[in-house]
């Protein structure tokens, strides 16, 4: 498992054309598909936002990091308005 997970840091990591990494990536699907079917069926259903990645390397992981910090602070925001 672990050296599935290397290969497929080093797709994105090594590879600039989404049109190789397109190739390396259905390459890695069809060694993964017996250690992870549910996976495999997920990246199948997001296959082109996950090429996607490759045009500009933007993810949603800054968006996701608020939305967590929002989640962490909300209930305290509601605590404080009872409490007056």
């Amino acid at each position: 498992m672990y050296s599935l997970k290397e290969k497929f840091r080093d797709i994105f990591e090594s590879s600039t054309f989404w049109g190789d990494i397109i190739i390396h990536l259905l390459d890695w699907m069809h060694d993964a598909l017996l250690y992870c079917p549910k996976t495999i069926g997920t990246m199948i259903r997001w296959f082109g936002k996950i090429v996607g990645y490759s045009d500009g390397r933007t993810t949603s992981g800054t968006v996701e990091g608020i939305n967590n910090k929002l989640k962490l602070i909300s209930p305290l925001l509601s605590l404080s308005e009872y409490s007056e």
